[in-house]
């Protein structure tokens, strides 16, 4: 039978999972508190939340979620991050972190987005998306351009009229006077 902590802490990371967008797995072995201390603020900077919880645990909170349970990543000490907005930004702060020099002991198993599981290759093309932000104004740029282009065929016919007429009324008042 459960202990009372642990369906408390199931309850809790059932409740961080109902707001994620996505969920990355990592593996943390051989960092120091510091260095995982400063991953936490550059996730959180992103609005992201950085846990280390059991993986059976994780798993039932996964299941009761209805989540996808990648089992091939449920070993070892874990770190589960939560991306709460934007998936790609949080790939990216972890990606880049592990990068750095020092810190080759985070290793990216994968993560779940929506009802996909990711492997880690996947998890590091996903960081390397644009943000959302950037996404959103291409498709609105790609969005505009037709317009754009309709507006400028037919503001030219308009203009080409006003030229003309212009010059029209120079000519007349050249032979008026």
């Amino acid at each position: 039978m459960p202990s009372e902590s642990r369906i408390q802490q199931v309850a809790i990371l059932r409740e961080k999972l109902q707001e994620a967008e996505a969920v990355f797995v990592c593996e943390y072995r051989g960092l120091t508190v510091a260095k995982i201390t400063a991953l936490r603020a550059a996730i959180r900077s992103v609005d992201g939340e950085m846990n280390v919880a059991k993986n059976t645990l994780m798993e039932i909170a996964l299941r009761e979620e209805s989540m996808t349970v990648p089992d091939e990543m449920m070993t070892g000490p874990n770190a589960f991050t939560i991306a709460k907005s934007d998936p790609a930004a949080v790939a990216k702060v972890i990606r880049d972190f592990s990068k750095e020099k020092g810190n080759d002991a985070l290793i990216i198993k994968g993560a779940i987005l929506g009802q996909h599981v990711l492997g880690a290759d996947q998890v590091r093309a996903l960081a390397d998306l644009p943000s959302r932000n950037v996404l959103l104004a291409q498709l609105a740029g790609a969005m505009i351009s037709p317009v754009r282009g309709l507006v400028t065929v037919l503001s030219g016919t308009t203009r080409g009229l006003v030229t003309c007429l212009s010059r029209i009324k120079e000519q007349k008042e050249e032979q008026a006077a």
